[in-house]
């Protein structure tokens, strides 16, 4: 970095915003300074005491008005209100950035209403648990980990080269991606994938009288299965908002794959059921080989 003290203000100070600055913290110590939006004093206090930000505050115009760079980690829903409340604090020049995991519905808010000189540059670090708050954050939750940057929202290329010279930081491994085919990509990859943990727990609560004995059954299968069900409810009710129309139309697909199960098992076709499992090992194993020799997908 340049000998001038960078300044990041993070908007949300949970698992990822703060694993951001855990991690800037300690690759470039006094060399940045980063203010932290907090809802409240004790969330302010433990981001700082942990190190994750060197100021927390619940007043935005504190927060945002000297930063070179926002990065806004709040749920889906809440970035483009945010957007508007800091606008008035921006200075020139301000380089926008996000963790969304979905992306047309922001940029679609977005690109009308920012001013001349603020800059938004969409991004979605493919890195998470299924802990949130700031006590879950680690300063190398990125390492290895896809980080994609969307293309097509407008900002000069010395915007993108002073955001990716801070972000490259993270131990990310960066890919780019149009917004349609991110947002198509991520309702496969990671939406509906959530949706279907949390039915597999719906499922078990329907179990009616079984529940008790089902509970004891239950083992690292359906701890495997179900652990991203643990995510953070607001988090995960904006991203179905956002993102409908892929989400549906992926679920859509997973129900007609289903459909096919259970007319194979009700008509015994063990031929057309070994199929459906060796088919999908097999190409789980190769797209498994293939992205762990690019990215940490643990």
């Amino acid at each position: 970095m340049s000998t001038a003290k960078v300044k990041l203000a993070i908007i949300g100070v949970g698992l990822i915003g703060g694993s951001l600055g855990l991690c800037l913290k300690d690759k470039l110590g006094e060399e940045i300074y980063i203010t932290g939006l907090c809802r409240t004093q004790a969330s302010m206090d433990k981001a700082m005491k942990l190190g994750a930000v060197d100021f927390a505050t619940a007043d935005v115009q504190q927060v945002v008005h000297d930063a070179d760079i926002v990065f806004l980690s709040p749920p889906v829903l809440q970035i483009v209100p945010m957007v508007k409340k800091i606008l008035p604090y921006l200075k020139k020049g301000t380089i926008l950035t996000d963790a969304g995991s979905t992306k047309q519905y922001i940029w679609e808010h977005l690109r009308g209403i920012l001013p001349e000189g603020i800059y938004y540059i969409a991004g979605h670090p493919m890195a998470g648990r299924e802990k949130s708050g700031v006590e879950a954050a680690c300063k190398d939750l990125f390492v290895g980990k896809a980080y994609v940057i969307v293309e097509n929202t407008g900002a000069p290329q010395e915007a993108q080269q002073k955001l990716m010279k801070l972000l490259r930081y993270t131990g990310a491994n960066f890919t780019t991606l149009d917004i349609a085919t991110h947002d198509r990509c991520a309702s496969v990859i990671s939406h509906v994938p959530h949706v279907t943990a949390a039915a597999l727990v719906t499922l078990l609560n329907r179990t009616g009288g079984d529940l008790a004995s089902c509970i004891k059954l239950i083992g690292g299968g359906f701890k495997d299965t179900t652990r991203i069900a643990s995510s953070n409810a607001d988090m995960w009710a904006d991203i179905c908002m956002t993102n409908s129309d892929a989400i549906v139309d992926s679920l859509h697909t997973l129900q007609e794959i289903l459909d096919d199960v259970i007319a194979a098992c009700k008509s015994q076709d063990r031929q057309a059921i070994y199929d459906y499992f060796s088919a999908s090992k097999k190409r789980r194993d190769g797209i498994l080989e293939h992205a762990e020799r690019e990215f940490d997908t643990n």
